[in-house]
């Protein structure tokens, strides 16, 4: 019997959510603060003279300050000693020094004027020299890095993920906060979600819905929504065009929000007018994966001995081996904070060591090519006393939100 899935309609649904974001607490200056001295500190100890931040994440990770990549040069340089300072268009100033959560010169150039030379002035005065080595926010355009290459006579420019990597990576408790604010909403948008679910209902139609959900729960909106029906679910992001439910169907909805800019990414899949024997053993076998990936987290593991738990598991259900199908065509899991994909990655043979703070979703997804696919995806989190879950896994194919068999809401 099925729980949970249809029955209501939108403005029922809608009505059982309410504005979840109260309490939840944007990052304070305090904390950009520490967040450039552990990078100033890195840099010193790699002999990284300074690092170049454009607009976008890494800007407003390190600065709080919130700017659109374009092609016009928006940044900021991080020396390895001393302050910040801002680089802009200088008819755009006014409006930076509106956004600066932490105080810093802003260098302005001229719309007619190289930005790539400003940039190597602001370095020349904080002192970075010939035979110095300067970070590139890896997100950086190429067009932006061909200008500096034009521009740094004798200073040797590097990818500088190996800064904002050894920073991002590790979360803050105002940062797991957020993102535990942010996934608790989107739970509650999955679960309303189900609830309007009726055949003849279009994947356009659920993701709207799935919109004015999350707004309802207080964010702006979905960051992202994909919503697949029937055989759409064996592509892992979807296909071009609109579904249509009809009994039997299994539904993925994969989505995710933004609450101070720390987001929230979480897949259901079950099924509308019941399973096949064959979709609730894959079912099963995907929720296994997710708790095996899970039960391998352990302090100091490579992220790898993860992705090769959820595998060895799947290959215990006939599914696979590595990459085949019917099996999983991708790595476990990414992680999460700022950026929907960001460092560290579960996939095969990482050796990069789990520790305290690190995120990551889980999503071993199962694909059966041309006929279905199952994906699971909630997030964890190190502590210092291993793996702990955002959200808990979904309850089973016919009941994921583990709704009692009468539910009075």
């Amino acid at each position: 019997m099925q729980q949970g899935i249809g029955g209501k309609t939108q403005a029922q649904a809608l009505a059982t959510l309410t504005d979840m974001t109260q309490g939840a607490l944007a990052i304070e200056p305090g904390e950009f603060a520490a967040r450039i001295a552990l990078a100033q500190r890195f840099m010193r100890n790699n002999n990284i003279a300074a690092i170049y931040l454009n607009a976008g994440t890494n800007l407003s990770y390190f600065t709080g300050l919130d700017w659109y990549a374009s092609e016009r040069l928006v940044g900021a340089i991080l020396p390895a000693n001393g302050e910040v300072v801002f680089i802009a268009p200088t008819f755009e100033i006014a409006s930076l020094q509106e956004r600066q959560v932490i105080g810093g010169e802003i260098a302005g150039w001229q719309e007619h004027e190289s930005p790539y030379v400003l940039v190597a002035d602001v370095l020349q005065n904080m002192g970075v020299k010939s035979g110095d080595i300067v970070g590139v926010d890896e997100s950086t355009a190429f067009f932006i890095v061909d200008g500096f290459n034009q521009v740094f006579h004798d200073i040797s420019i590097v990818n500088a993920s190996q800064v904002t990597a050894h920073c991002r990576m590790h979360k803050s408790p105002a940062e797991l906060a957020l993102i535990q604010r942010a996934m608790d909403m989107t739970l509650a948008v999955h679960k309303a979600t189900a609830s309007i679910l009726y055949e003849g209902i279009t994947t356009t139609d659920v993701e709207q819905f799935i919109n004015d959900a999350h707004k309802k729960v207080g964010a702006s909106g979905s960051y992202f929504c994909i919503v697949l029906f029937g055989k759409a679910t064996s592509f892992p992001h979807g296909v071009k065009d609109p579904q249509v439910l009809k009994q039997g169907d299994l539904v993925l909805i994969d989505t995710g929000c933004k609450l101070h800019g720390y987001l929230s990414d979480i897949t259901r899949t079950y099924s509308f007018g019941g399973a096949t024997d064959k979709q609730r053993r894959l079912w099963q076998a995907e929720k296994e994966a997710q708790i095996a990936a899970f039960n391998a987290a352990k302090l100091n593991a490579p992220c790898g001995d993860v992705d090769a738990a959820a595998r060895a598991s799947l290959a215990t259900a006939g599914l696979g081996p590595d990459y085949n199908l019917p099996g999983l065509p991708h790595r476990t899991g990414h992680g999460i904070g700022m950026d929907i994909h960001e460092w560290p990655y579960l996939v095969k043979d990482n050796p990069q060591p789990l520790s305290a703070g690190m995120c990551f979703s889980n999503e071993p997804m199962i694909v059966v090519p041309g006929e279905f696919g199952i994906r699971l995806e909630d997030h964890f989190y190190m502590t210092d006393n291993g793996p702990r879950w955002f959200t808990a896994p979904a309850h089973s194919i016919d009941n994921p939100f583990s709704v009692a068999a009468v539910d009075d809401q």
